[in-house]
């Protein structure tokens, strides 16, 4: 089921036609669909049935705030019922303004400074994914300082191999993320005995965009092993955190794995673990509940290759295609049912300011209104000023009503934040 779309030849987001959006709003401008974002956070609770049947428990879902760090967003998410996985102090901050309790916030990333553990502690976060000894011991420091216990799991790094894109896969050897498999069971001894910290499990994360469960499955085989071995050390396991990652179909051909499958697989691979298990779902929720509403600047004619269909959408707004030759299905909002083959690109002063090249797409000209799908997640929120182009709007969508979720912020306004001192005169 799509929430965008073509009724009467319009393109709508629910019951609105995204033409009155561009009208009212102006382009380019994200828009987010609410129905798609309780449809997927449903659908993916009701996959993890079967976990929540095996273990007695209900998983934490802690949705990935990177993916989409908008507080209309994290609010409807909250509804839901999910927590939240931060990778900074300003995602802590946002999560806990969209009314997410902190018992449900889960810390993650390799970078947390001495200032954001201690922010975490003092808000009592439900979790923190220590990424490595250091960390570990400074973490434990800070909290037995502030007469605290940190609840943490140790993330480790089973070295397995993502199959995906990469700029974002987290779970090899080589990359930046958690403790290596083979020193994990010692990593943990040092930090279990400390005061201060409250060791109580491990956490894993292996990629993004993942559309084949083998690898994940692969992984967690891999981290029962592990719990075993430190029940086995004489460690209380009680905690697991099986991160998130799993992939949206961006275009024709690609075929996720459903929820059902993904809650099947997890089931099994966990059976007998006796623990709380948590889950980090970030694209899969957001990434199909928006799109990327923009209008052509013009049709210009290349040499001997296809025209260039420009629009003021760019790289700075939507960077995905640029950092990873990323993949967005771009449909015209008033389909003609006429074809063309087209470069599209922005107005940015570089090349890699492309969307697609040779791309078969609805026929377009000046005026004419399109979409990038898919462009819920990682889109508005990896957005820069890059050109002296300001941050464009976000709007939300509920059935045929809508409001600006995030104003857009012109380049004068953020050039008023920027200062030029005195002794330049």
């Amino acid at each position: 089921m799509t929430h965008f779309p073509i009724r009467d030849g319009v393109m709508h987001a629910e019951d609105l036609p995204l033409s009155r959006i561009a009208s009212e709003i102006g382009t380019p401008v994200y828009v987010y669909s609410r129905a798609a974002l309780e449809t997927r956070a449903r659908e993916f609770r009701a996959g993890l049935a079967p976990v929540a049947e095996q273990s007695g428990r209900e998983p934490l879902l802690a949705f990935a705030v990177k993916a989409n760090p908008n507080l209309a967003v994290l609010r409807i998410l909250a509804n839901e019922g999910y927590g939240a996985d931060v990778v900074s102090g300003g995602e802590l901050i946002r999560a806990l303004a969209a009314g997410i309790p902190a018992d449900k916030i889960v810390f993650s990333g390799v970078g947390k400074s001495r200032a954001e553990l201690i922010l975490g502690l003092e808000k009592g976060i439900g979790q923190f994914n220590i990424e490595s000894r250091e960390e570990g011991r400074e973490l434990a420091e800070l909290a037995a300082s502030l007469g605290l216990q940190a609840q943490a799991t140790l993330r480790i790094n089973p070295d397995v191999d993502a199959k995906t894109h990469e700029k974002i896969s987290t779970g090899k050897a080589e990359n930046k993320f958690g403790i290596p498999m083979v020193h994990a069971r010692e990593a943990y001894r040092e930090l279990a005995a400390l005061d201060g910290l409250s060791l109580r499990g491990v956490a894993i994360h292996i990629g993004s965009q993942l559309l084949d469960l083998e690898p994940l499955e692969t992984a967690f085989a891999k981290t029962g092993q592990l719990v075993a071995q430190l029940r086995e050390d004489g460690h209380t396991i009680t905690h697991v955190d099986l991160g998130g990652g799993l992939g949206v179909a961006y275009k024709a051909g690609e075929i996720p794995p459903t929820m059902a499958e993904y809650g099947a697989m997890v089931a099994r691979a966990t059976e007998g673990w006796d623990v709380q298990l948590a889950f980090e779902p970030g694209r899969v929720i957001a990434g199909e509940a928006g799109v990327l509403l923009t209008r052509i600047v013009r049709v210009k004619r290349g040499g001997n290759g296809p025209p260039f269909v420009i629009v003021d959408a760019a790289m700075n707004d939507l960077a995905r295609p640029a950092l990873y030759g990323a993949w967005h299905d771009f449909d015209a909002v008033e389909p003609s049912g006429e074809r063309m083959t087209a470069n599209i690109v922005g107005p940015i002063c570089e090349t890699g300011d492309t969307f697609a090249r040779d791309r078969e797409c609805d026929a377009v000209q000046s005026g004419d209104l399109a979409v990038f799908r898919t462009a819920g997640a990682y889109g508005a929120t990896m957005a820069s000023s890059y050109n002296s182009r300001g941050f464009i709007a976000e709007v939300l969508v509920d059935g045929d009503r809508h409001a600006v979720v995030a104003d857009r912020i012109d380049p004068a306004a953020i050039m008023d934040a920027e200062r030029v001192p005195d002794w330049l005169d």
